[in-house]
């Protein structure tokens, strides 16, 4: 299954290659057939990062499962407002060839949408999580509330988010989309149980990271 996102960027690229495709081998167009090889490969790309998987949603209603394909990058501790001191936080990095749908990661109401300007940093870079772009969206749910940060990257410059304040949404849900690489923060309260390491690869939506104990 295709990313509804990706529709206008694959349709382009697809009426661009076999435009050129054809015009290129019709009048033996070295350089046309080279823009139908390049274009080509990018729509397969594109294919590729466009792809939006069904996911194994755990019913256990206690866990908590990743909000983003990728690696686990860092688990740290944080101070914060709404959730507390010592909250847990964990940064999920997303290559170019991970699956870049967000997913709830356990069911809430959305409680607060925040979109937050800044930087353009390599997602990898830790200072990312708190220079870089990004729209933060506060979850209370049964006897937990926690924060998602969608954080843009170097080349990652669209955020899309379809969580609206008071929307209730389940475990599993897309929650967003971010376009070409980048990272995505989760904060939760202290006392969850962590269920991850680091340089860990995760599922968004499928991979348990916590529990609630």
């Amino acid at each position: 299954m295709l990313a509804p996102e990706g529709r206008f960027i694959l349709f382009s690229l697809l009426i661009i290659t076999l435009i050129a495709g054809m015009i290129g081998f019709y009048y033996d167009s070295e350089r046309l057939v080279v823009c139908f090889a390049v274009f080509g490969l990018l729509f397969l790309f594109s294919c590729n990062f466009f792809r939006d998987p069904a996911r194994s949603i755990p019913v256990d209603e206690s866990s908590i499962v990743a909000p983003a394909d990728g690696k686990i990058i860092r688990i740290d501790q944080v101070n914060d407002s709404e959730i507390g001191e010592g909250a847990n936080r964990i940064s999920i990095f997303l290559s170019v060839f991970n699956v870049h749908v967000n997913r709830v990661p356990i069911t809430g109401t959305v409680k607060d949408v925040k979109y937050i300007p800044g930087k353009f940093l390599v997602a990898y870079d830790h200072k990312a999580s708190d220079e870089n772009e990004k729209t933060d969206i506060l979850f209370i749910g049964v006897n937990i509330t926690y924060r998602v940060h969608q954080i843009a990257g170097i080349i990652a410059r669209r955020i899309r988010c379809y969580a609206e304040k008071d929307l209730k949404m389940e475990k599993g849900d897309r929650l967003g989309f971010i376009m070409f690489g980048s990272r995505t923060d989760i904060i939760f309260p202290e006392s969850v149980q962590i269920e991850v390491d680091l340089g860990d690869k995760v599922k968004g939506g499928e991979t348990i990271i916590g529990k609630m104990i």
